[in-house]
């Protein structure tokens, strides 16, 4: 998002076969399904892919800084938004596959490029391969802040394995209301999951601690969750900033975006086929600060097509 406001010696199992995937349960779909011979909702085997890594500018100032917040986009996904601006990768179409050893090189050739943190983008569905990596990562003196950038609907047994391997949670909380998260994202009881897994992640990293740089305040610990404002779905946001803010007042950081871009394939959804206005968004910014909300707000020009990262493999 655009926002305004060497290392010591460590055995790695090469060859590792996780239950998890053999009856994956790890998100609220509970597919059941065994992933080293089949996908289930997500697309994806038990074999991790991923299609960019690099340094990702348009994050939170706190996560970007100047130098960049690392970024792993992964292949796949479990949600089913119709409005995805990620939709190249998020249905497993694209990406190349790789093991455990080379996720480790890229944590650290992103380390050497400046990255202020490793950014995990969308690995609720490799959690398995991600804990081995980030704990050998962790073992072998890696210091950089791990992120899970999330869209929270991942059960609360997943997000309670990363206690003491995830630094930072940068989840989406993307609907309050059920109805809406079915009719656009085909992801049933997502207002729940997301509400425990959050509860969770504030569990873990209970306040927000920052490092201070030559880059400005850089977060090192904390969770800051992100609401993508709809269009014609201010009600919702309004409902979901205050529940956020009432259930964690200043614990958390609270991120509005005014991302939302049309990606061609809503014939059949007019209600969301447009841009969210300026009144719309200035609406909620303004509820959000008349509540007391601290966190971060979006420039117009982040509804752009150009902020979304071209998934050609750079970096894999």
């Amino acid at each position: 998002m655009r926002s305004t406001t060497v290392c010591s010696s460590v055995p790695f199992k090469s060859a590792d076969r996780y239950r998890e995937y053999e009856e994956c349960t790890l998100c609220p779909r509970e597919c059941r399904v065994n992933r080293y011979e089949r996908t289930g909702y997500c697309k994806v085997t038990a074999k991790m892919r991923i299609a960019r890594a690099g340094l990702h500018f348009w994050e939170e100032p706190c996560i970007s800084g100047t130098k960049g917040s690392g970024a792993i986009f992964f292949t796949g996904c479990n949600m089913g938004c119709v409005f995805c601006q990620n939709h190249e990768i998020s249905r497993g179409d694209t990406g190349k596959e790789i093991t455990k050893e080379r996720l480790l090189g890229i944590f650290r050739e992103l380390e050497e490029k400046g990255a202020h943190n490793i950014n995990l983008v969308t690995g609720d569905i490799y959690l398995p391969e991600i804990r081995d990596a980030i704990k050998t990562a962790k073992a072998r003196g890696f210091k950089l802040p791990f992120i899970l950038n999330t869209s929270s609907y991942l059960s609360v047994d997943s997000v309670r394995s990363l206690e003491g391997l995830i630094d930072i949670y940068l989840p989406d909380f993307k609907y309050i209301r059920d109805k809406d998260s079915i009719r656009y994202s085909n992801a049933t009881g997502y207002p729940e999951a997301a509400q425990v897994a959050v509860d969770e992640m504030v569990r873990q990293c209970p306040v927000c601690e920052f490092t201070e740089t030559d880059d400005g305040m850089i977060l090192k610990k904390g969770v800051v969750v992100r609401h993508l404002l709809m269009p014609g779905m201010l009600i919702q946001a309004k409902l979901t900033v205050r529940y956020l803010y009432e259930k964690y007042g200043d614990r958390i950081l609270i991120s509005l975006l005014n991302q939302y871009t049309p990606n061609g394939r809503l014939d059949g959804y007019p209600d969301i086929n447009r841009h969210v206005t300026e009144t719309e968004y200035r609406s909620l910014i303004r509820y959000a600060e008349s509540l007391g909300v601290r966190g971060f707000m979006q420039d117009k020009e982040a509804a752009d097509e150009c902020f979304i990262p071209a998934f050609d493999l750079s970096g894999v």
